[in-house]
């Protein structure tokens, strides 16, 4: 605290006369208490949490699919209930503003014909979306849920930076900060009286739940969202898992007869309500964007006719414009009646005289930005000489398109440093919440306001996800709060199901190839760890041992036949296996990893919490490979042989078995049967150097050389392994266990109720299996020495080989082809 220097602008810990403001004196105490190693400790542990969490921001600048983690300060910032509470109704006046703005301008537009606001410049804006005219009810609030970005001038005074509307992000975020600091700081957290965030979301599926007009009782609700590539994805998982509602992609909804409906497993399922959280513009390809891929063809229509609510409405990103909220003192007293609370950053309208006046009166000290489409605001100060002067004139020629904004000087407020050795006072940013509630008969009643948000270091207005550092915010209580749970309880009978045919195809698609992408990877570290133990153990200068060749086969698809490969010395062998530890390797292990990954993210919310904790360390230990060398990478692939039999293991013993475990299984089986019959080609026909090396290989990359030495004590013989990998169905390693569990499982799977026959993929593991049973055992016992044997063998393989490879394909037609690909409904243009 000697060190805390802050300036002449007002501090959020520090009061003009010096003294530590009040609310902070208690938890200072308790950080003071833990001394500087313990908060250390607990600071890491915040960190830990978050990671383990998966709480992570994807930046668009940032290299593809890396993920940013910012860092949780473990200090929050604090607001006293006598701060609260002006500000908290001036943030539900504010919701009231612009709900009733935007009825307003999409409805009769009074605000238009009165002159208030200026009628060429509004339809102007981008954001401005005709097809959305009078798509709002009566009794639609017009905002659900709102975000308002606010920071603190010089003098102390609440300042909003800018409205959220479109889809507000921070809510989980906010909701998973508290849970980190409420686990690492315990004794912090219990003895602050703190109002809860869980009451807000709980209020918020009531809130949704109200929008549905077809369904009361037990609406449906999606959340909808662009899907695992986007900078926001894990809050959209987390939120959907927190508030169970189904997350939905663009291609997971169809319009029929002017309602929503998902496609499942069981057919397409009616969707009440659309917790929207993609781009207005980008909403239905029918009557906005055309080049819109994440968009639901027909969902305006949908929503004319009451077929489903959604929250917050299309059309509603007008209100993010600048040119709204230049105008938004006036449209408060005409509108409401009423004088805004809080004001927001001094802007002017170019288009008006006095707003002009204003901006050329102090052109060097204001920021300006256009009212085009994705333009940025710009700080005179911040341009040469040059460009200053072109600005100048721009404004001067089309000053209609301009609005002036006057920089704010921010207050501060203490942040830690990273190691927790001193607190610094910077500038910051805050977001807040607001949404509507319905009282028990569905009718909006007012806003409320989350007890807090989402506190992020940097300037004035800047991005969240830009900064590297932020804080969760405590809105302190005058006497301790109650718990609320996370879970409500339901004011109706349920319907219970258990067959899981509500599944959205898509998800089941993920999860199948989750399975394959994730056996694939254990076959391939499981070949490369015993790569690497033989490398390890040959001599540097002598030749490599052949079984490398073979192993190297198996694992470069593109390489020439073993038997075209020469025996090449110890360093070539080296570079070709750290070759497979880097990102651009096709078939390396980064590479099987990352579409794991992307997989994994698409079903998050179908995950569980300790499968996506042990998830979150294998993505940890795939960030190190690329800098692996021999004994590192040894050391990785172990780790993540052991991570994925974790993370299956628990999906295992914690998912619903029902149809969407069922197809992580089958991907997971199909992929280990084919891997399996590789290797014993390999090892028993096709290698040049089979022996005893290359079948003890077989024995180790399984897991079964333990169960095979108990069987058969030290004898090798290949006999003996084939009936162990491919005919003992009690060992749930060999081809047929795998072909008993394929079956079971695919008997289980969604069925056409109009046919008596049997599907394409089970007629093809009955081949299958078939081919298995009928095996002439006398003749393949004689396979060490009996080119007729190995012959035989050669065919069995090829008959066993096929059908599943074939499998894959009659599956995805069966149950995954109704999520047609997205298409553009006009051409883009290069620009």
């Amino acid at each position: 605290m000697e060190s805390y220097a802050p300036g002449s602008a007002h501090d959020a810990l520090i009061a003009s006369d010096g003294s530590v403001r009040q609310r902070w004196l208690p938890m200072l105490h308790q950080l003071g208490q833990l001394g500087r190693e313990a908060l250390v400790q607990r600071a890491d542990e915040v960190q830990h949490l978050l990671h383990e969490n998966g709480v992570t921001y994807n930046l668009p600048n940032d290299e593809a699919g890396s993920r940013r983690q910012w860092w949780l300060d473990p200090l929050p910032l604090v607001i006293s209930p006598q701060e609260w509470q002006p500000l908290e109704q001036g943030l539900r006046q504010r919701s009231r503003l612009l709900a009733a703005v935007l009825k307003d301008i999409y409805g009769p537009r009074r605000m238009l014909a009165e002159g208030v606001l200026p009628a060429d410049a509004l339809y102007a804006n981008p954001a401005f979306l005709l097809p959305c005219d009078q798509l709002l009810s009566e009794d639609h609030p017009g905002l659900l849920l709102h975000g308002v970005d606010l920071t603190r001038d010089a003098r102390g005074h609440w300042r909003v930076l800018a409205d959220r509307v479109q889809s507000p992000s921070g809510v989980g975020f906010a909701l998973e900060n508290r849970i980190a600091m409420a686990r690492a700081l315990p004794d912090l957290y219990r003895r602050a009286p703190l109002r809860r965030l869980a009451g807000f979301l709980s209020a918020q599926h009531h809130s949704l739940s109200s929008l549905s007009r077809l369904n009361f009782d037990h609406p449906t609700i999606a959340l909808l969202a662009p899907g695992p590539g986007h900078d926001s994805h894990f809050e959209h998982a987390y939120l959907a898992n927190y508030l169970n509602l189904a997350l939905v992609e663009g291609s997971d909804l169809v319009v029929r007869d002017s309602r929503v409906w998902m496609r499942t497993l069981g057919g397409l399922q009616p969707v009440d309500v659309l917790l929207r959280h993609i781009g207005d513009a980008w909403s239905d390809p029918l009557e906005l964007r055309g080049d819109s891929l994440i968009g639901v063809p027909g969902l305006l229509e949908a929503i004319r006719a009451g077929g489903v609510g959604v929250a917050n409405p299309p059309g509603v990103g007008a209100l993010e414009h600048p040119l709204i909220a230049a105008h938004l003192p006036i449209l408060c007293e005409r509108l409401l009646g009423e004088t805004l609370q809080i004001e927001g950053v001094e802007r002017h309208w170019c288009g008006q005289p006095e707003g002009m006046a204003w901006a050329m009166a102090g052109f060097e000290t204001l920021a300006f930005q256009s009212l085009d489409e994705g333009s940025v605001l710009i700080s005179v100060a911040d341009l040469s000489e040059e460009a200053a002067s072109q600005l100048r004139q721009s404004i001067v020629a089309h000053p209609d398109r301009y609005v002036a904004q006057q920089p704010l000087e921010a207050a501060t407020a203490p942040f830690f440093s990273r190691d927790c050795a001193e607190l610094t006072p910077l500038s910051f940013n805050v977001r807040c919440f607001t949404q509507a509630v319905f009282d028990a008969d569905y009718r909006f009643r007012a806003y409320e306001t989350m007890p807090g948000g989402v506190a992020w270091q940097g300037a004035p207005g800047s991005a969240m996800r830009s900064s590297q550092c932020v804080k969760d915010v405590w809105i302190t209580a005058d006497q301790p709060q109650p718990h609320v749970s996370r879970l409500r309880r339901s004011r109706q009978p349920l319907v219970v199901t258990r067959d899981g045919a509500d599944l959205p195809s898509r998800v089941a698609d993920s999860l199948f190839w989750v399975g394959r992408y994730g056996e694939r990877l254990e076959g391939r570290s499981r070949l490369l760890r015993e790569a690497l133990y033989r490398l390890l153990e040959q001599d540097q200068e002598g030749l490599a041992d052949e079984t490398l060749i073979d192993l190297l086969h198996l694992m470069e698809p593109d390489s020439a036949s073993p038997d075209a490969l020469p025996v090449e010395p110890f360093v070539a062998h080296r570079e070709r296996l750290l070759a497979l530890f880097q990102e651009s390797r096709d078939g390396g292990l980064p590479m099987l990893i990352s579409r794991m990954v992307n997989n994994c993210r698409a079903v998050r919310d179908h995950l569980g919490d300790d499968a996506w904790r042990v998830f979150n360390q294998l993505c940890q230990e795939s960030a190190r490979l690329p800098h692996a060398g021999i004994d590192q990478g040894r050391r990785s692939v172990e780790t993540l042989i052991t991570q994925l039999a974790a993370f299956f293991g628990l999906c295992n013993e914690t998912m619903p078995h029902h149809f969407g475990w069922r197809f992580m299984d089958i991907g997971r089986f199909l992929e280990r049967a084919l891997a399996t019959l590789r290797l014993l080609r390999l090892a028993l026909i096709d290698s040049a150097h089979a022996g005893e090396s290359l079948w003890d290989v077989v024995l180790t990359t399984t897991d079964n050389a333990t169960a095979y030495r108990r069987r058969y004590r030290s004898e090798l013989h290949p006999a003996a392994i084939l009936d162990l990998l491919l005919f003992d169905e009690a060992n749930p390693r060999s081809v047929g266990y795998m072909f008993k569990r394929l079956e079971r499982q695919i008997e289980r799977l969604p069925q056409p109720s109009n046919t008596p026959y049997r599907s394409d993929e089970a007629r093809l593991l009955i081949k299958a299996r078939s081919a298995l049973h009928l095996a002439d055992l006398a003749l393949l016992a004689r396979l060490d020495d009996d080119a007729e044997a190995k012959s035989a063998l050669s065919e069995l393989l090829d008959a066993l080989t096929a059908p599943l490879e074939r499998l894959s394909l009659a599956i995805e037609h069966s149950h995954f082809s109704h999520v047609e690909a997205p298409r553009q409904l006009v051409p883009m243009q290069a620009q």
